[in-house]
């Protein structure tokens, strides 16, 4: 199953989720006769067969099931879109464990953690074209990354808002054998606003088992002067590490650019198969004065494996107005990280307040 070569014969069995066939059972897609687009088909003369539930309600307080898949297989891709912003929180369980692998905001797993609700989708849209994450227009989430599980899938999307939220989304997976060496999907949110002075920014920590690092997506606000913020680098301490074993040279460098993302004096956005930054937010006057940008890392040709343990952290870190001496910055930094390991997974630190979490 984990051989992508599009030519080759397989024994996996085809299977889809959505609001369409919510238990992704063969034979029972399109068969509903309740949902969110029960009026227009009524209207049109249409009956089942049609587009009767293209989408879901996700009510406020609510942690609703997407998908709860028993045997063994590997979900391929997933769509969806709606629910922007930081009160929707995405959960996936693997194997029976009550412990999430995966828990962050929906629209930060997309990388698009700068985005709030439903009236900001035209004027903020910015584009992903990578290899394992693409974001389309308008909002259009898409996640190629693989995932597999040997006993059991539970995916769970919890609305922390004050209102109803609609959700479309389709999580395609293979049922069948997973080969022995395959290890478990995690991901991670995390923010630390303002980092203090002096200290780095903790872009994963607490994480134990054997695996591999396989990316992050990058948040950055820029509190206070706009000045050069991207100097620090990205560590990687490695089964105990004290000092890291995998180091870069500088933030712009890891994301695979150079000197300032600057191009004839302005930073250029870009977005790669395996690397870019997406989304660069400059002033334009008024109340909107804050520089954020946004980017990602895939390390799917150069995985940081660990055999027993992993920290990775990133210095905020930039230039004083001198240009030659360095300064330690306050910004507000937010991450998702993204990395394959065994079981079980250890307990996440409780998620911020949805006060804490939110962009403003």
């Amino acid at each position: 199953m984990f051989n992508r070569d599009i030519s080759l014969l397989s024994n996996g069995q085809s299977r889809s989720i959505s609001a369409e066939n919510p238990t992704g059972e063969k034979n029972m897609g399109a068969t509903l006769s309740e949902g969110t687009g029960k009026r227009a088909a009524e209207e049109a003369g249409l009956g089942i067969g049609w587009k009767i539930s293209p989408s879901v309600v996700i009510k406020a307080g609510e942690d609703k099931i997407l998908a709860d898949i028993t045997g063994q297989g590997t979900i391929t891709t997933v769509w969806c879109t709606g629910c922007l912003g930081r009160d929707f929180i995405l959960r996936v369980f693997w194997d029976g464990q009550e412990n999430p692998s995966v828990e962050t905001p929906l629209a930060d797993f997309f990388g698009c953690g700068w985005h709030g609700g439903e009236s900001k989708v035209q004027s903020n849209f910015s584009p992903v074209n990578s290899a394992m994450i693409a974001v389309n227009p308008a909002y259009g989430f898409n996640s190629f990354w693989p995932m597999p599980f040997r006993k059991r899938c539970r995916v769970t999307l919890e609305n922390r808002s004050e209102r109803d939220s609609v959700l479309y989304y389709q999580i395609n997976y293979e049922l069948g054998e997973i080969p022995e060496n395959a290890a478990y999907f995690h991901a991670r949110w995390k923010r630390t606003n303002p980092v203090p002075t002096n200290e780095e920014y903790i872009v994963l920590d607490n994480v134990k088992g054997k695996g591999h690092f396989a990316g992050v997506m990058l948040n950055v606000g820029i509190n206070g002067q706009n000045l050069w913020w991207g100097e620090g680098e990205m560590k990687f301490f490695i089964d105990g590490d004290v000092n890291p074993t995998v180091c870069a040279t500088g933030t712009e460098d890891y994301f695979g650019g150079a000197w300032g993302w600057s191009v004839n004096g302005r930073y250029t956005p870009y977005s790669g198969l395996y690397m870019g930054v997406h989304e660069i937010h400059e002033p334009t006057g008024g109340e909107d004065v804050q520089q954020r940008f946004s980017m990602y890392r895939w390390h799917i040709h150069d995985p940081v494996r660990f055999e027993q343990d992993l920290k990775v952290t990133l210095q905020d870190l930039g230039w004083r107005r001198n240009g030659r001496t360095y300064l330690s910055r306050n910004d507000d930094m937010s991450s998702v990280s993204y990395w394959y390991q065994t079981l079980p997974t250890v307990e996440f630190e409780p998620l911020p307040d949805r006060y804490y979490m939110e962009n403003i």
